[in-house]
């Protein structure tokens, strides 16, 4: 007969022994859906792989041909495509030819801060007044324009900006500013094109994206902290300010390195807007400028003319610098955000 003491170790083994049969006996579908998800997970990683060994492929002429003078000089002209053909480090260019990203990479990154430090307020605090303010039947209804002003494509946005945005801003608010004689605020505003209207209209672009996820954040907070905040003395402004904010700041970062991530790579609405000016430096904020995204569509058509291959390795050379920058970017927002969420918040942990 088995002890007392032995049934439970009887019974575990048992259960066990049923578990792994269980496990042991998974169906040919059971199988098939395992696989189809594992190969799903690992499709983005895949893709991202393929991407960054194709850039690096075909950049790899232009980086042994330009060296390190592709970051320290400013001037980025394809040459005499017509003329004659020049030798450096074994590889062929057109005569003339000279690559440097320093100002697009200069545009690049000015006018995608310029759009989030205008975007990220008005976004978070448009998601804050949604849910917070705004009566439940009206969100619904509210929510949807964000949805419709994030499916606009990009070349409405620019077409606007340079034909009415644009010169409106610079009949007005940019002579406002201009008047004011700060340096690097001043000069002339022309016919509202350049780097600070180029901005704006990131700045809206990006709006929808920063907005949505901060609504869906706001949303998020638990009521009961709210609750007790509010039952403590703290006035509905109060609240906001050290329960919700607090509560969804590393899910903010997020959304405002997702924006932008956006702001770097827009490629049609920049060129539109910008005045696609190269190799030169914006000396004010109205100057026009040139970004990286919109160097490549502005000067892959030429390209493909260019007998010795080497204006489309150039182009490929500034697209993986722009790679490796929306890299950087989103690396840094997510050690931001780790950084955050490690540190003690009012409430929990937050999101």
């Amino acid at each position: 007969m088995t002890s007392v003491a032995e049934r439970p170790a009887g019974r575990t083994a048992s259960g066990l022994s049923a578990r792994a049969r269980a496990i042991s006996e998974l169906t040919g579908r059971d199988r098939a859906v395992r696989a189809v998800l594992f190969v799903a997970a690992l499709v983005p990683t895949a893709a991202l792989a393929f991407l960054v060994y194709e850039m690096i492929k075909q950049a790899y002429p232009a980086i042994i041909f330009n060296g390190w003078s592709f970051f320290t000089t400013k001037k980025f002209t394809m040459g005499n495509l017509y003329g004659n053909v020049v030798v450096k480090h074994g590889y062929q260019a057109a005569q003339g030819a000279d690559f440097g990203v320093l100002p697009l990479l200069f545009g690049t990154l000015v006018s995608s801060l310029i759009a989030l430090v205008l975007a990220v307020p008005v976004a978070v605090g448009g998601a804050i007044l949604l849910v917070e303010k705004v009566p439940a039947r009206l969100q619904g209804a509210l929510g949807v324009f964000l949805e419709l002003l994030a499916g606009i494509p990009s070349i409405v946005f620019g077409l606007w900006g340079i034909y009415t945005f644009g010169p409106l801003l610079s009949r007005t608010v940019y002579r406002w500013i201009a008047a004011l004689g700060i340096p690097w605020l001043s000069g002339s505003t022309g016919a509202g094109e350049g780097l600070l209207t180029a901005s704006v209209v990131l700045a809206v672009m990006i709006i929808p994206i920063v907005a949505s996820i901060a609504r869906e954040l706001v949303r998020s907070v638990p009521a009961v902290s709210k609750e007790g905040a509010v039952a403590l003395g703290l006035t509905p402004t109060e609240t906001i300010r050290f329960v919700t904010i607090p509560y969804v700041r590393t899910g903010l970062i997020a959304a405002a390195v997702l924006g932008w991530a956006r702001a770097l790579g827009e490629t049609i609405a920049v060129l539109v807007i910008s005045g696609d000016a190269l190799n030169i430096y914006p000396h004010s904020i109205f100057d026009p400028f040139s970004t990286m995204a919109a160097t490549i569509a502005a000067f892959l058509d030429s390209a493909l003319t260019d007998s010795t291959g080497m204006a489309i390795h150039a182009l490929a050379e500034v697209g993986l610098v722009l790679l490796a920058v929306t890299f950087l970017t989103n690396l840094g927002g997510r050690l931001l955000a780790r950084r955050f969420s490690d540190a003690g918040l009012p409430v929990g942990r937050g999101v």
